[in-house]
């Protein structure tokens, strides 16, 4: 018996191999070890004050507030999540642009658990299933992608050295994919260049999808914190008006706060002869992978949207931190001729024209965190540290 132990110990990890760590997850560790004075932290994406803080949203306490003294029960909600939280977001992200009736919706884990599901759909519904993504994108995406089993296209979308979209890039993309293919879009504040698609550019794409059959799935992360709520979903509702199917994977941890809660939906537009299987499958994916949403961020947000009050006060504070972060842009713009294109991006993130070396060397001489490709979380920045980030910048910025 001894030796039948010693020939099967272990065995079931002997092809695992180490993984790297996310590269701007392990910031966080390296940023709190350091101990030098006037340290900036530019690199994991959460809002931040003017004092350096993530804050929860007053709205937010109070509809825990509410839920504390209302809630009767802790008991599943089912796989499909809250549905009247569900029902309670469509009118915010597609306003007019499509009939509740068309769409097929569940609560994820997160927008990350939205697009997993996502994947997991289109690699279930079409043998060979492919998604085209430009790049840079989060680098999240190629590994959900990849990890469900479907093909992935890339194509460039955006020129680190001009900061600028690469839009015929992304015509030829378009021309190139094939019927039932997916096609990535952000649909807002892009991640990681804060360089989005104008009106025109919407509408052309819209097109493009249309007539080709083309799938698109368009990870919203960040609505509100671009243009605003309505302006933010702007290109998405023309995508969605104009096509037969549609995939959106959304994410409520950045505009209301609720990072550590890990609040998303799924929402699929369908053809009504596709709806049932469409439905089951989306519900066998869920059920395998967490088998029932997190309730507490849901019910928060369900609470905020019902309530003509608490929606009122959320969409304020939502403005505030939009405002903060064009305020923060205009004045890296102002300070420094090279940063002028960030004035025009929108979010959380910026792309800076650096290369892993320069990053490096403002981590290693001042202090400076940021992901290795030059990203930037500028909500990281106050108008305090902004003359010291510009002065370092210029050590490795080509001018």
């Amino acid at each position: 018996m001894t030796e039948a132990r010693s020939h099967s110990s272990g065995t079931i990890f002997d092809s695992l191999v180490p993984q790297p760590p996310d590269a701007v997850l392990a910031l966080i560790g390296q940023f709190r070890e350091d101990t030098r004075a006037g340290k900036i932290d530019l690199g994991v994406g959460v809002y931040r004050n003017a004092q350096g803080r993530t804050p929860v949203f007053e709205a937010v306490k109070a509809a825990e507030r509410a839920l504390l003294e209302t809630q009767e029960t802790k008991a599943y909600l089912g796989p499909e999540g809250d549905l009247a939280f569900l029902e309670a977001l469509e009118p915010i992200i597609f306003g007019g642009a499509v009939s509740s009736g068309d769409l097929i919706s569940v609560q994820t884990p997160g927008g990350t658990g939205a697009l997993r599901l996502a994947a997991e759909l289109a690699a279930s519904g079409k043998v060979g299933a492919r998604v085209w993504i430009g790049t840079p994108s989060w680098p999240n995406h190629e590994q959900i992608f990849a990890n469900a089993g479907l093909r992935i296209s890339s194509f460039p979308y955006f020129d680190q050295r001009t900061q600028t979209i690469q839009f015929e890039a992304v015509r030829k993309a378009l021309r190139d994919a094939e019927p039932g293919d997916l096609f990535l879009l952000h649909g807002c504040c892009h991640n990681p260049s804060g360089a989005d698609f104008g009106e025109a550019e919407w509408a052309e794409i819209a097109q493009h999808l249309s007539a080709r059959g083309i799938v698109p799935l368009i990870d919203l992360a960040y609505q509100g914190l671009g243009n605003g709520l309505e302006r933010d979903v702007a290109g998405l509702q023309e995508v969605i008006a104009n096509v037969d199917t549609a995939i959106v994977a959304y994410s409520l941890d950045k505009n209301f706060g609720l990072y550590r809660e890990r609040t998303g939906a799924l929402y699929v537009k369908v053809n009504g002869r596709y709806a049932e299987a469409v439905k089951s499958n989306i519900l066998k994916a869920a059920r395998c992978a967490w088998s029932m949403p997190p309730d507490h961020g849901a019910a928060a947000v369900r609470l905020i949207l019902e309530d003509a009050q608490l929606k009122s006060h959320w969409r304020r504070e939502l403005d505030l931190q939009r405002a903060r972060l064009f305020d923060i842009r205009d004045a890296l713009a102002d300070a420094d001729e090279r940063l002028a294109p960030i004035r025009r991006q929108h979010g959380l993130f910026s792309l800076l024209a650096i290369d892993s070396e320069g990053v490096e060397a403002l981590r290693r001489d001042h202090a400076i965190y940021m992901a290795r490709n030059g990203r930037i979380n500028v909500a990281g920045l106050t108008m305090d540290t902004i003359p010291a980030f510009v002065r370092a910048l210029d050590t490795v910025l080509p001018r």
